[in-house]
């Protein structure tokens, strides 16, 4: 009678390469033959290196630390250096839909949620920036809320940012998501929310997925229906900023307001 083995996680055909313990490591047991896995060691130095100097660490590295934190077993150097070279850089990888990164070969579940926990993080941390304060003297913390939010989407969406009187963010509102180059907006809808939430202004603002932030005359047609019918109810549009990953287009700086 054969003596019965048990079961380890690496038997578990459920769980992704990058989370099983032999994943990328010498002999196949994650070891590199005496002690602690080899991989240990590397992690700590990582974080060490990480919280004496985050700014010097190249993007793989910061990578790296992320999926250190969702698959706590194997050399995960590798698949960092996959999905910057599927997706092209940090931005873009922890701005990458779901279902895209789901398809790089070793990257699970709990993978997926660390990268998209990045994003949501850095969104939330420069949306807080501005919230309650004067929009129009925050300018550049606006735009960079904006594009952390909106320039690495793999398709068109618009977003409404209601103001009071004394020019504060009340309402932040993303639209519905459209194509990779149209999004549908419809002033009397714009108009509406605005008199709802008893707005006195508007900033309209949406991406470009082609990373180019010029407007097209679509873009500028539409823009001037939505300042027409908020003037037409005393509501002002400030401004409609398009962003992309070549930077971002002011249309009131443009002269298009």
């Amino acid at each position: 009678m054969s003596p019965t083995r048990r079961r380890s996680p690496s038997d578990d055909p459920g769980l992704p390469l990058g989370d099983r313990p032999e994943a990328d490591a010498p002999g196949g047991d994650g070891t590199s033959g005496v002690g602690k896995p080899h991989y240990t060691g590397h992690r700590a130095r990582l974080r060490e290196r990480f919280l004496a100097d985050p700014e010097a660490m190249p993007d793989y590295e910061l990578l790296e630390l992320l999926l250190c934190l969702a698959q706590p077993r194997g050399d995960v150097k590798p698949l960092a250096k996959a999905l910057l070279a599927r997706f092209g850089g940090f931005a873009e990888v922890v701005s990458a839909e779901p279902e895209k990164l789901r398809c790089v070969k070793g990257l699970g579940e709990t993978g997926v949620a660390a990268l998209k926990t990045a994003q949501a993080t850095a969104v939330r941390l420069l949306r807080d920036r501005v919230r309650n304060q004067p929009v129009l003297s925050s300018w550049d913390q606006l735009l960079d809320y904006c594009r952390a939010a909106m320039a690495y989407g793999a398709v068109e969406q618009f977003r409404l940012l209601f103001l009071d009187t004394r020019n504060r963010l009340i309402a932040d509102e993303p639209q519905q998501k459209g194509t990779i180059n149209h999004t549908p907006v419809y002033p009397r809808e714009v108009v509406r929310r605005a008199l709802d939430l008893h707005a006195s202004a508007i900033i309209l603002v949406h991406n470009h997925p082609s990373g180019d932030p010029t407007p097209s005359k679509a873009d500028i047609q539409m823009t001037l229906q939505i300042r027409n019918a908020a003037h037409a109810v005393g509501v002002s549009l400030h401004d409609h900023v398009i962003v992309g990953r070549d930077g971002h287009v002011s249309f009131k700086a443009q002269g298009l307001l």
